[in-house]
């Protein structure tokens, strides 16, 4: 078996995945890494065709029909060898020295008789508009370089998630939870973090900057203008992520991470709020409408704890309501410079 398999979903990736692969490429024959080509009409199938003769050990390529960023995730973890999971798009790459580091910290963990379920690290925001960076960091949430479990987490701030650039999932979990994530849906990534967590025991955090995450391409799907295009994909996801889990169901042993995927949940709430108001059209205002009515026929307790939170807040009425929903945005936006 595998120590990690790399999941690196490519659709027209031509012009950078090459940046991205050979930062991967260093982690050695104890990691696979699996090249999605997402029916693409560019280079990229050539391309990942040639690192998987060059390196016929580390590098797989799957060729499939377009089936979106989801479908390339579902592959990789239908088809991973490695005992560790992580998703790694094909404009983004790793840093070669946390990445040693993360390497290290695994082989000891396959040593375990119960090996860690979830090993956490840092991210940065690599923006290409300033050329600055911005990191996110859980030092002070979490104990570092030990293991631990959900109760000895601190207090998420909105601005310090767990994210898919955050995660290496043990594989077996990802299985087990039995996430499939949608077709031709852009926003997924929040499915891939969230539906596994209450199948996560115990937890590991490495206090390094291992993911950069590439913000500056105008066909990005964080870009403002796409993302307004694309709301009904994040409505999509939102519900998707109301029905994956019970939050009311899970142990009181998890009553920490419960807090957190409220947290996480109304996060997805609100932000389809604000890019709904985004929009501004008549039938995206009742959309409005039909996802607060979808969360309180799917839970009363979820919908009314959800009104009382930012998302509420982001649904205030008439144009004063739109005012102060798309006020706070732009704030968030100019501190967290999250797009």
């Amino acid at each position: 078996m595998k120590l990690i398999t790399f999941t690196v979903p490519c659709y027209n990736s031509a012009d950078y995945m090459d940046r991205c692969i050979e930062t991967l490429l260093p982690a050695g024959e104890e990691a696979e890494i699996i090249l999605v080509d997402d029916g693409s009409k560019d280079d990229t199938g050539r391309i990942a065709d040639e690192y998987a003769a060059k390196y016929p050990d580390i590098v797989r390529v799957i060729h499939q029909e377009n089936g979106g960023h989801g479908e390339g995730v579902n592959q990789g973890i239908r088809n991973a060898q490695g005992m560790y999971f992580k998703v790694v798009d094909s404009d983004d790459w790793l840093d070669g020295d946390a990445l040693q580091k993360v390497m290290d910290c695994l082989r000891k963990f396959a040593e375990m008789e119960k090996p860690v379920d979830l090993l956490l690290c840092n991210y940065v925001y690599e923006h290409v508009s300033d050329n600055t960076r911005h990191v996110i960091s859980y030092k002070g949430i979490m104990p570092q370089d030990r293991v631990f479990v959900w109760q000895e987490c601190g207090k998420f701030p909105p601005s310090q998630n767990i994210l898919m650039h955050s995660v290496i999932y043990r594989t077996q979990v990802l299985r087990d939870c039995g996430i499939e994530l949608p077709k031709h849906t852009f926003y997924v990534d929040n499915i891939f973090v969230y539906q596994p967590l209450p199948y996560v025991q115990t937890l590991y955090y490495l206090n390094l900057d291992l993911y950069r995450y590439f913000i500056g391409r105008e066909d990005q799907s964080v870009n403002e203008k796409i993302m307004v295009k694309r709301v009904d994909q994040q409505v999509l996801v939102t519900k998707i992520m109301i029905d994956a889990v019970d939050l009311y169901a899970l142990p009181p042993e998890q009553k920490k991470l419960r807090a957190y995927m409220f947290n996480y949940l109304f996060m997805m709430m609100t932000i389809s709020m604000v890019f709904l108001t985004m929009d501004g059209s008549a039938e995206a205002l009742e959309k409005k409408k039909i996802l607060w009515a979808y969360m309180r026929h799917r839970d009363q307790r979820l919908y009314k704890r959800c009104r009382l939170s930012l998302a509420g807040l982001c649904d205030l009425p008439g144009a004063v309501g739109r005012k102060i929903c798309l006020g706070g945005y732009r704030i968030a936006q100019k501190i967290f410079k999250f797009n």
